[in-house]
């Protein structure tokens, strides 16, 4: 089957990012995809719930076997970690504590606690987070700063990634030329847990402004 006819089964094909990213699917196969995924993780516009299903589609129509599709996606999702693992050591733990004590309304033990959690839960951390979309790119980042073993990284990025890519690209190999729904229950998804961390942001600078206004009450 030709890879054109992958284009011919979505008349409505998006424009911009996405549309990108379905293009470099149609036109390379597995290593686009590979590479369409490892940009995700950088970028995270772009719509990993569009990529995945489409290469399992695109297994279903023989442009390429299931088996190259959970491969090339999962080695994309790596990369892309690896990547965002590697600016998090370059970051560096005294370069942002001191990007930290310049922010308003946090405090230096916020950051402490959150690296305690850390140390106590990273590996659950890593390994889940790959499967939670928003996060599953931004968990790399501390697991750079808090120096996680490499070998140890990579097993659970790539075991996780794998999880989660399974199911998309499964889903869009069984759905066929619905694979958009995939798109659709993931992209409610990810809202769901975006608007989830927006509450929960705007609950924790809630209080903290109201612990601010205690302290300056406290000194007058």
């Amino acid at each position: 089957m030709q890879l054109s006819s992958l284009a011919a089964a979505r008349p409505d094909q998006p424009g911009g990012i996405a549309g990108w990213a379905v293009d470099l699917v149609e036109r390379l196969g597995g290593p686009g995809a590979g590479l369409a995924i490892a940009l995700e993780n950088l970028f995270p516009p772009l719509p990993s719930e569009v990529i995945l299903p489409l290469t399992g589609f695109a297994a279903g129509q023989g442009v390429l076997s299931l088996p190259s599709a959970l491969f090339w996606t999962t080695l994309g999702s790596v990369v892309g970690a690896v990547a965002l693992y590697w600016i998090g050591i370059l970051l560096g733990r005294r370069r942002l504590y001191a990007v930290w004590a310049k922010l308003p309304l946090v405090k230096t033990s916020d950051l402490e606690k959150t690296e305690d959690w850390f140390a106590r839960h990273g590996t659950k951390a890593v390994f889940f987070g790959r499967m939670v979309p928003v996060f599953r790119s931004l968990i790399s980042v501390p697991a750079g700063l808090e120096r996680m073993p490499l070998p140890v990284f990579l097993g659970l990025t790539g075991l996780g990634s794998l999880i989660w890519n399974s199911v998309l690209v499964l889903a869009g190999y069984w759905l066929g030329d619905r694979w958009e729904l995939v798109e659709q229950y993931v992209g409610v998804l990810s809202k769901v847990v975006l608007g989830a961390a927006v509450l929960g942001l705007a609950a924790w600078i809630t209080v903290r402004l109201r612990e601010r206004r205690a302290e300056s009450g406290s000194r007058s």
